[in-house]
């Protein structure tokens, strides 16, 4: 008797293959773009004319308080992508998961700016504040060493042609990095420092909700600004990447045809 070859059923994809695989991201992802320009656009509408308009000066920096509703988000941002950074830098390294690489290589040039922004903006508070634009203090030098650390990663990415060998290199460095975030956190608490302490302490909110409720609006507005523009950055990545490799294919396929004739 002939054998029956039996063929294996084709597994159906679960919730998390969905999300994570970079084909179905480009497929469901593409429902949230709208969805988060009008949520980020809404929320910086309001937290701008709270912040400007409908919040009081403070009664120690005046108007120079205002600078906080800029300055507060882009640094919580600069620490928080880095740390999603190294959360992908595990996913690339544990499960090589090629959606992982994507999300770690675009976040860093979004880092980088975000970080920027709150060097240049502690920056303008810090002069008529502290009487300089600069301080080598905890907090400031280890959130310029963390701008350093996003242009590094970024240069390295750019370095190789090989994107699957510069994401396992850029992940072990990376992870290697985060340790500068707490350092970062805690250095107001460690050292003597011209920077204000974080805040939200053990004490609670070290603010009155008139200029606290327009700074966490800032800060959700700011975030949803950076998952609309990582989630687009992502599907950018995505398609530059099936192109690269549709035309490296076409290439081949032109030279093997060169050699057969």
């Amino acid at each position: 008797m002939n054998k029956i070859k039996q063929i294996a059923p084709v597994k159906k994809m679960n919730w998390f293959d969905k999300i994570a695989h970079p084909g179905q991201f480009l497929i469901w992802s593409r429902y949230l773009i709208l969805p988060l320009i009008i949520i980020t656009i809404t929320t910086f509408i309001i937290g701008l004319w709270y912040a400007f308009f409908n919040s009081p000066e403070d009664y120690q920096m005046g108007n120079t308080v205002r600078i906080m509703y800029i300055h507060v988000p882009t640094a919580w941002l600069s620490q928080f992508i880095y740390v999603m950074m190294a959360i992908s830098s595990i996913g690339s390294l544990v499960w090589r998961h090629p959606l992982a690489d994507v999300a770690m290589k675009v976040a860093a040039p979004l880092g980088a700016t975000f970080t920027a922004m709150a060097l240049f903006t502690g920056a303008l508070w810090g002069r008529p504040t502290w009487g300089t634009y600069w301080e080598w203090d905890g907090r400031m030098t280890s959130t310029l060493i963390l701008l350093l650390m996003y242009l590094g990663l970024i240069a390295l990415w750019r370095s190789f042609d090989d994107q699957l060998r510069a994401a396992k290199l850029v992940a072990i460095i990376t992870l290697v990095g985060v340790i500068n975030i707490p350092i970062i956190k805690f250095s107001v608490d460690w050292w003597n420092t011209l920077h204000q302490p974080s805040i939200i302490s053990s004490k609670g909110i070290s603010m009155p909700p008139e200029i606290y409720t327009p700074l966490f609006i800032m800060l959700f507005a700011f975030t949803m600004l950076f998952i609309l523009l990582q989630t687009n950055a992502m599907r950018t990545e995505i398609i530059r990447r099936k192109a690269d490799r549709l035309m490296r294919k076409k290439i081949n396929k032109n030279s093997g045809a060169k050699n057969n004739v």
